[in-house]
């Protein structure tokens, strides 16, 4: 039961409705009107889930609940994941719960890099992320909320400061600490002039991030 399956495979047992493949894993959004219904909903699934000792992740917000489905031993896909999103189907359909395909995505992040292990500790430190078993080189979040990121081996440098940054916003009281780990694996402050409402980091290769907090913003 758990052989990884083909993406093909999972795409024709799986109801269309519903399910779709993103990144080994597959992917159904519920369109629940209510918090209450969510809930509803997502009370079930564990039920179920917790009957055959197979657990999705569920993410429940007002009007929405998103649910996930991979088995982490094989990293993908197996016949666990497709016989489970059947009954999680059978469920939203005995609710009169509809799901919406169009909003299902993920969102990834790349980072160029001529040396990968010089500016994975940054990124990880500086995200809190750990390694991805099932993706080498990436990090993930350990929530499972935050987008993966992954590394791509660069042939040459770029000539041009980079048009792209991102902002890590985190606790106020996590933010200096953050910083100090970032720093110890390998990177360095482009500009600590805002601070504590925010630091400009970069890694060993000149890529930027902001670590940000809600302080000195008002």
């Amino acid at each position: 039961m758990s052989d990884l399956l083909t993406h093909a495979d999972v795409t024709a047992r799986t109801d269309a409705r519903h399910w779709r493949v993103l990144l080994h894993t597959i992917h159904a959004s519920f369109r629940t009107e209510t918090f209450s219904r969510g809930f509803l909903l997502a009370q079930r699934i564990t039920i179920a889930a917790e009957a055959v000792q197979h657990h999705p992740d569920l993410h429940l917000t007002y009007g929405r609940l998103r649910v996930a489905l991979t088995s982490h031993d094989v990293h993908g896909v197996s016949e666990r994941d497709v016989a489970l999103a059947a009954v999680i189907s059978h469920i939203a359909d005995e609710l009169g719960i509809e799901s919406e395909v169009p909003v299902l995505g993920i969102t990834e992040i790349a980072v160029d890099a001529l040396d990968i292990p010089a500016v994975l500790p940054f990124w990880r430190a500086v995200f809190a992320y750990r390694d991805d078993p099932g993706a080498t080189p990436a990090i993930e979040d350990p929530a499972g909320i935050g987008p993966a990121i992954w590394f791509q081996q660069m042939d040459a440098p770029r000539p041009q400061r980079n048009r792209i940054h991102l902002d890590v916003t985190v606790p106020h009281d996590v933010a200096e600490q953050r910083v100090a780990d970032a720093i110890a694996a390998g990177g360095h402050v482009v500009s600590d002039q805002r601070a504590p409402s925010f630091w400009v980091l970069a890694d060993a290769e000149g890529n930027e991030v902001c670590v940000s907090t809600w302080q000195a913003r008002d």
